[in-house]
């Protein structure tokens, strides 16, 4: 008697809405785990909307203490290397990354064993070395600092389509179209009695699983499940242009730094001569990320210029080059969303990551990856049943 053929079995099909740094390294890490992918995005990767967009984002371990981000950080700095060798293109750029500390610090003092147990270099430096080093930075109120030599920044268009670009060529599935709620409204997906995709170009997409990486519009797709733990922020971000006869804000000569002081401000040298990035970290107010005007408010310039003054007294008077209003968005406790929805078995969230999780993307999409291949839960610090706790 012959053997019957065994019938194959058919690969797990899964969609991933949103083509930024969490979608588009899911659904890569998704589709070398075997599983059929479609990835999704409004506008396609990178664009002008998406937290995901503009030039360039920091990459750095300080992240204060007890959190798990280093050690994502140093996973990620590891895999963002391994692609640029893998693809023959540069995103990383080890600029070195330089926090100027006051004599509390607990962020950053608190970062230093978790900087160590990740295998990410580092130097604490006092207030006498920094000056030393950098005497075209003003250190005032800064009594020391720590210096990630290995970490600096990356490049955040370029990098979120060259990954749509390589899961496209292994084989995925990308559609620029944008999903719609089954009933025409907003409030469809935290709703029961759905089982497939609606999308703007009138057409369906059925799936086995979902996956929603889709940024600031979290918010908004999932009003009750989401949305009262979740804000997007309008923010600013400014380019300076350094002078020509004076190299010391150039990149090589100054690093990616971060203040702080009042604020948390930061800036990235001149990547491509955009010029000298600055931008300040405190959230902003509400932003709608599809119809929000991105004009930059004059107060807020004055406000840089100020800041630019007195920390790089050379920068003074310094053109502006370029500006960009782009947004965060956030969690109420600034942990990322990685879990299934409560009523819906089969479909995921994931996002709350900017303004720092482009960095995790490769990290972030593998880790994805394999909770959702092998049906298990995220770490406790990723679930949404943390906000119920807090109540």
């Amino acid at each position: 008697m012959r053997p019957t053929r065994a019938s194959k079995k058919p690969r797990r099909h899964i969609v991933v809405v949103g083509a930024g740094a969490f979608g588009g390294w899911t659904a890569l890490y998704l589709l070398r785990g075997g599983a059929r992918v479609t990835l999704i995005d409004a506008w396609g990767p990178g664009h002008s909307r998406a937290s995901s967009g503009g030039e360039t984002r920091v990459i750095r371990g300080v992240y204060g203490p007890s959190q798990p981000y280093t050690a994502l950080a140093a996973r990620a700095m590891e895999l963002w290397k391994a692609h640029e060798k893998r693809w023959r293109r540069r995103f990383f750029f080890p600029a070195g990354v330089l926090w100027m500390a006051d004599g509390a610090a607990e962020f950053e003092r608190g970062s230093l064993p978790l900087l160590k147990q990740a295998g990410i270099p580092f130097e604490e430096l006092t207030a006498a070395e920094l000056m030393r080093r950098w005497p075209q930075i003003n250190f005032e109120r800064s009594a020391w600092g720590v210096y990630e030599p290995k970490s600096g920044y990356l490049l955040a268009r370029a990098s979120a389509r060259a990954v749509v670009e390589h899961f496209i060529a292994d084989g995925g599935e990308y559609r620029q179209t944008a999903v719609t709620s089954p009933d025409g409204g907003n409030h469809a997906f935290d709703s029961g009695g759905w089982t497939e995709l609606t999308l703007s170009d009138r057409t369906t997409l059925t799936a086995d699983t979902y996956i929603f990486a889709c940024g600031p519009w979290l918010g908004s797709l999932f009003p009750q499940t989401v949305g009262p733990h979740f804000a997007s922020t309008r923010q600013e971000v400014f380019f300076f242009g350094t002078p020509a006869n004076d190299p010391r804000y150039n990149e090589g000569n100054v690093p990616v730094w971060a203040d702080h002081r009042d604020h948390f401000m930061y800036g990235i040298p001149g990547n491509e001569a955009r010029g000298f990035k600055i931008a300040d970290d405190t959230r902003g107010p509400a932003f709608d990320p599809t119809s929000g005007e991105r004009v930059i408010s004059e107060a807020r310039l004055a406000e840089i210029r100020r800041y630019l003054a007195y920390r790089f007294p050379g920068m003074n008077g310094a053109p502006l080059v370029e500006a960009r209003v782009c947004q965060y968005e956030d969690t109420i406790d600034r942990d990322f969303i990685i879990d299934r929805h409560p009523q819906h078995e089969n479909l995921w969230i994931v996002g709350g990551g900017s303004g720092h999780g482009f960095k995790h993307g490769p990290a972030l999409g593998e880790m994805v990856a394999k909770v959702v291949l092998r049906d298990e839960i995220a770490a406790a610090t990723y679930r949404l049943s943390r906000f119920r706790r807090a109540q």
